[in-house]
């Protein structure tokens, strides 16, 4: 959770990152920007950068010291609002238009095995299925889900999603994400193909979460 008073625009660490956003300042750019003391507008970047959210450079200019300017980071940059989904909508559609839904299902196919690779590549080859229902909960949660996962002694994982990251694209291409994607990560994250996964509720149908159960073989 971001707090506050480092979200872009809000608070005046907020003001400043969008000040900084436009080019890098000194805490005495800052300070005559908003009309505060010097200090004050260093505290400000010194807490922003404890947060990794800013980082100072130094340039010489004339005889002197070097001035000590503050950037933004790339964490701090991806604070700035993103519509990355109006984007991923537009092609989605377009895809469809010309290739059709089994062309776009492969690709939705593809890239979620893709990403799950990438995250098995980091668990034990010969992890159980504990494990395993581990690492998952561990994946959904780094890509952003807040999920949570549970296994029954008869074999069938609960897999809960707090959060959906795709909801906007999700509201409008729910086969594409909640089933497609969903079924082709999980089934690559837990090292097994055909996996019975049954979404019992979903955020895009106006639920709290989203809830796969799962058949384990």
């Amino acid at each position: 959770m971001v707090a506050a008073e480092t979200r872009p625009g809000e608070g005046t660490r907020g003001l400043i990152m969008e000040q900084l956003a436009v080019a890098p300042r000194t805490a005495k750019d800052l300070a005559e920007i908003f009309d505060i003391q010097e200090s004050a507008a260093r505290g400000h970047l010194e807490r922003l950068e404890e947060r990794g959210l800013v980082r100072p450079t130094f340039s010489r200019e004339g005889v002197g010291r070097p001035r000590k300017r503050y950037r933004l980071t790339e964490a701090g940059q991806e604070l700035f609002p993103r519509k990355y989904e109006v984007l991923l909508d537009s092609i989605i559609d377009q895809v469809v238009a010309r290739e059709g839904e089994g062309y776009i299902s492969a690709l939705f196919a593809g890239a979620a095995r893709q990403i799950a690779r990438k995250i098995v590549s980091e668990v034990p080859k010969r992890a159980g299925r504990a494990e395993r229902a581990q690492a998952l909960a561990a994946a959904l949660n780094q890509l952003g889900f807040r999920a949570s996962v549970e296994m029954s002694p008869a074999g069938e994982l609960t897999i809960v999603r707090n959060n959906c990251i795709f909801r906007h694209s999700a509201l409008s291409h729910a086969y594409l994400l909640c089933e497609v994607f969903d079924r082709h990560l999980t089934e690559e994250l837990l090292g097994q193909s055909g996996l019975d996964v049954d979404l019992k509720d979903s955020i895009t149908r106006g639920g709290m979460h989203c809830t796969h159960l799962v058949q384990l073989r």
